[in-house]
């Protein structure tokens, strides 16, 4: 091992293996290793220019000996080697004579270390069963690489973010999790560690992380390089701030992203959805956002609405507006073969191509392949068709389905994007899908912005992405692994999360236990980043048309307004809608802080209180912005709850106007019009008026 101290950064060579070590930001390095002759440009998430910091880099001399060697043979057979370290502010790195990493606070202790287990030399311990931490072996007959990275597990770790998965864990340590993107999954490869410490997984390809009990371990199953971040900090705040820094902020919430908004499957026409509007305000309902959703369009790509159906957008929006509403429309980054706009996309080069087979990527309601949102001149093709036939027309929202891609099937090795091999960079395309509207409305002028969209990847906040959870089911446990889903996002550094109140999939509107999740996850829905009411109520309706021109056409399901599920529960949804209203002042402060310093809105209990150890295992109550402690009944037939409260400080219970003592465990009533809510001590908001 041969080190160089090369322009602030620490060069480490080993035979063909190059790695590079440099301060990205505070407190933080970035790790990048290639056997390529030149590293790859590619910055992938780190697209922030991090703030300049100076390393502190030593390179010394060592003298090793096999301890075989006794008396006067021990001083024939000294060795001299090179050992190196690199300090950035609290976080170092060392590489001891076999070329092993480790990393270290600003008080010594040991926050990360690879996981070798050979025998090269053995003045140390050793397992000699030849497992390197560092592997890139080349896959046969081209120039990428397979990459594993390993790290030694620690029986005290407890490991948050990394994005959104359908499970029950907030904690994954254990976890082995698919380094892909699904509908309903977003990975996000961050994580923040209970042992101070944030990494960042910095590469787009299909793959694994495992958290296990025994290593962990990242897996690319193609690349050009490992490439890693990696941060520490004081708490988990400190960690989050320091990462977001270098991979973007969210802009500024709009006003009118802080209120209720209203979707359903599907508002079939312009005159649908004005008439749910109306009876809105004619109630005098508070309302800020309504979603045409999919299947508005004539064909999949045309990118407009059918005018058959919404004859007139621009009377449409100009009365939307003059109740205080926006519009979102739903946009597929699906393109059917039929499409005006498909001869001349597929012309040039802007679809996703495909290695080998047929290049049809989805076959649901038409044969269609999806956009290349890795191809700059393919997003701006797609912006600017939006542009022309939705913002121009008064339409300032988007939802940008589909936007894993939903591939069907997932074979990743046929498709190729203009980034490269769908192996190698598919994670980043919902990223560079908000990207393409992202700029498109940037260059219009506009500074606040939020679009809906199906997926994320590491710095999709920076785009103004609002993530939602996905096609879930409607039921309790759905809810309950929403929750930690959530949460999951935030740590990843993705403030901006919502969820279809009800779930998706499924949910009787005359089912009087369906009324109850209902009920439940809509008061949960208030203490979300954005309250969002949607899901597809079956059964459908039948339609009048199958085909129109050609084109199959798709039903709706059933209503899905407040006023659906009956009159007495219609009161208990009222009072959660003006709830929300109410905190609204507060929320804009919550969305101050995701957009000045990156803090989630939503926020693991260990985030505020990372002092308290009970608060690191508790996933089922968290706090909504630093103040508000939220605890959702999210069983079926509860109507009370344990609740615990952080030490060091008292809790009001937001209802009753108790006050308790922090640091312990209180059991709450939680009829079904009541979410247990608690605000901290010196903090007061209007929430049960």
């Amino acid at each position: 091992m041969h080190f160089i101290s090369e322009n602030n950064r620490l060069v480490c060579i080993n035979q063909t293996e190059r790695m590079w070590i440099e301060p990205w930001g505070e407190n933080s390095l970035r790790v990048r290793v290639t056997k390529e002759a030149n590293m790859d440009t590619n910055d992938w998430a780190l697209t922030e220019e991090p703030i300049a910091c100076k390393a502190e880099i030593h390179i010394d001399q060592v003298e090793i000996v096999e301890p075989w060697y006794k008396g006067e043979e021990r001083e024939k057979h000294i060795q001299q080697f090179e050992v190196a370290s690199i300090r950035n502010g609290k976080l170092t790195a060392k590489i001891n004579h076999e070329g092993w990493l480790s990393f270290y606070n600003e008080n010594g202790d040991v926050l990360l270390e690879e996981y070798w287990r050979n025998r090269y030399r053995i003045d140390r311990y050793c397992v000699p069963y030849c497992v390197d931490a560092r592997e890139l072996k080349a896959i046969p007959g081209g120039s990428d690489y397979h990459a594993v990275l390993r790290f030694e597990a620690y029986d005290d770790e407890k490991i948050f973010g990394m994005g959104q998965y359908q499970e029950g864990n907030l904690d994954k340590k254990g976890a082995v999790l698919d380094l892909c993107q699904r509908n309903t999954q977003a990975s996000v490869p961050f994580m923040v560690s209970s042992r101070g410490y944030g990494m960042l997984w910095n590469n787009p390809a299909i793959g694994t992380a495992t958290f296990g009990t025994n290593k962990t371990e990242w897996l690319a199953r193609s690349t050009k390089k490992i490439d890693y971040f990696i941060t520490t900090g004081d708490t988990p705040a400190q960690i989050v701030e320091q990462y977001t820094a270098v991979t973007g902020r969210v802009p500024m919430m709009p006003e009118y992203g802080m209120g209720f908004w209203q979707c359903k499957l599907r508002y079939r026409s312009q005159e649908e959805l004005l008439n749910v509007v109306r009876e809105h305000k004619r109630r005098g309902l508070p309302m800020d956002v309504i979603v045409a959703d999919f299947f508005h369009w004539t064909k999949q790509g045309d990118f407009k609405f059918d005018p058959k159906y919404w004859p007139d957008v621009e009377a449409m929006t100009k009365e939307l507006k003059s109740y205080g509403v926006e519009l979102m429309a739903s946009v597929w980054p699906t393109v059917d073969s039929r499409s005006e706009n498909f001869a001349k996309m597929n012309q040039e080069g802007l679809l996703v191509s495909c290695d080998r087979g047929v290049s049809i990527h989805m076959n649901w309601m038409g044969e269609t392949v999806f956009f290349d949102a890795t191809n700059p001149e393919a997003r701006k093709y797609v912006w600017e068709r939006c542009k022309e036939n939705y913002y121009d027309k008064g339409v300032n929202l988007f939802w940008l389905d589909e936007a894993e891609p939903e591939f069907g099937p997932y074979d990743y090795d046929i498709y190729r994007y203009h980034q490269g091999s769908a192996l190698q960079c598919s994670n980043i395309y919902p990223a560079m899908y908000a990207k393409g509207f992202y700029e498109g409305m940037v260059e219009e002028g506009k500074t606040e912005l939020v679009n809906l969209v199906r997926c994320a990847w590491a710095g999709s906040q920076k785009y103004g992405a609002l993530i939602w959870s996905g096609d879930v089911h409607s039921s309790f446990r759905a809810m309950r692994e929403q929750l930690q889903a959530g949460l999951n996002m935030a740590m990843a550094g993705i403030p901006w999360w919502t969820t279809d109140i009800g779930g998706f999939l499924g949910g009787d509107i005359t089912d009087e236990k369906f009324h109850e999740l209902l009920v439940r996850w809509f008061a949960w829905g208030v203490f979300c980043p954005v309250f969002r009411l949607h899901g597809e109520r079956p059964p459908f309706y039948e339609l009048e048309e199958e085909f129109v021109d050609g084109v199959r056409q798709f039903s709706s399901g059933q209503d899905n307004e407040v006023w659906s599920f009956g009159e007495e529960n219609y009161e208990i949804l009222k009072g959660f809608l003006f709830m929300r209203e109410r905190l609204r002042p507060y929320i804009r402060e919550c969305m101050k802080q995701a957009h000045e310093v990156g803090s989630p809105v939503m926020r693991p209990m260990f985030y505020e209180f990372s002092e308290d150890q009970t608060c690191w295992d508790l996933k089922d109550q968290y706090m909504f912005g630093p103040d508000i402690l939220v605890a959702p009944i999210m069983k079926e037939d509860v109507t009370e709850r344990s609740v615990y409260l952080p030490s060091g400080l008292n809790w009001t219970d937001a209802k009753t106007g108790k006050v308790y003592d922090g640091g312990q465990w209180v059991v709450v009533d939680a009829p079904i019009d009541t979410i247990p809510l608690f605000v901290r001590e010196g903090k007061e908001y209007p929430i049960y008026k």
